[in-house]
């Protein structure tokens, strides 16, 4: 089997930001009702998994050395990646507004950019951090500029938190596959994060209630499990599947750029599913990650050998 071709990861990374954008628009029928944060995404991990098990088993093919050999990297997916970012994520929004924990969340391609800077001590190129100001700007405008205001230091930590486990996800999808399918990373590490989620719940660490009244979807009375499916198996399953495929192709960096524009997938689905306002000063965000992510897609060829094979 030949080496996946850029265009596949770009293909594959745009999958993930459009499928990991429906995110919101559908977990949020179920938080109205009355399900917890963490009863949510303990429920669409431990979903996601479960839909992708068949297609691991099937790219496996009864070969579980891989597993084996990979296993601090599925371990590091599912317990960084997933369960702690999570858990750090809906920390946070219980002490500052969701907008700034979102806008922290997603500094994480900063992090790498400056990660790479420390470790290889060689600036980086104006391109980059033209790119690095452009799409820090868009994210501002696309989430909104209220989000930037002094809240509570614990939830600023909690967010910062999780910005370090989003950077750590694009880094472990980015490390060498040794011949580990991107979807058993991805299945592997969800069956893995639900169980943490769910212990985190049942020791009382974060609410964790859920329950199995009808839903409002999109103002029609639905079964609970309809959005949860919906954003288990696109949102989740399909989301992380694409995504490390997108970044074993692309490197953490670029994916994690690229990566930004979920945000503006979310605004985008807000707006058609929810009714929710779409400002044209968002739609100016979305332009401006855009010109970020070009920039730093323009640097990428020459700038590789920079990252260390062990980062990126």
């Amino acid at each position: 089997m030949g080496v996946p071709s850029k265009t596949t990861g770009l293909v594959a990374a745009v999958v993930s930001f459009v499928s990991f954008g429906t995110s919101g628009a559908f977990v949020k029928p179920l938080l109205e009702a009355g399900w917890s944060p963490t009863a949510a995404v303990t429920a669409r991990a431990l979903t996601a998994g479960l839909v992708l098990l068949p297609f691991v088993l099937f790219s496996l093919r009864g070969r579980w050395s891989l597993l084996l050999r990979a296993r601090w990297r599925v371990l590091g997916m599912g317990l960084v990646g997933v369960a702690i970012t999570q858990v750090f994520y809906f920390a946070a929004i219980q002490r500052i507004p969701v907008a700034t924990a979102l806008l922290i969340e997603f500094l994480a391609p900063l992090l790498l950019v400056g990660l790479s800077w420390a470790l290889t001590r060689r600036t980086p190129a104006p391109v980059v951090l033209a790119g690095s100001v452009l799409a820090a700007g868009g994210l501002v405008l696309v989430i909104g500029p209220g989000a930037i205001q002094a809240v509570d230091p614990l939830g600023l930590a909690a967010a910062f938190g999780a910005a370090v486990g989003c950077a750590a996800y694009f880094l472990i999808a980015a490390r060498p596959a040794e011949g580990l399918p991107p979807v058993a990373l991805a299945g592997a590490g969800l069956l893995v994060a639900a169980p943490v989620l769910a212990l985190v719940g049942a020791l009382g660490l974060l609410p964790f209630t859920a329950t199995a009244r009808d839903v409002t979807l999109f103002d029609v009375a639905t079964p609970w499990w309809v959005p949860l499916l919906v954003v288990a198996v696109i949102g989740t399953a399909l989301a992380y599947a694409s995504g490390i495929t997108a970044t074993s192709v692309l490197g953490s960096r670029l994916a994690s750029f690229i990566g930004l524009m979920e945000v503006v997938c979310a605004s985008l689905y807000a707006w058609l599913l929810l009714g929710e306002e779409l400002t044209a000063l968002q739609l100016f965000g979305g332009v401006l990650i855009l010109a970020g992510i070009a920039a730093v897609r323009a640097e990428r060829e020459p700038a590789e050998p920079a990252v260390p094979a062990a980062v990126g």
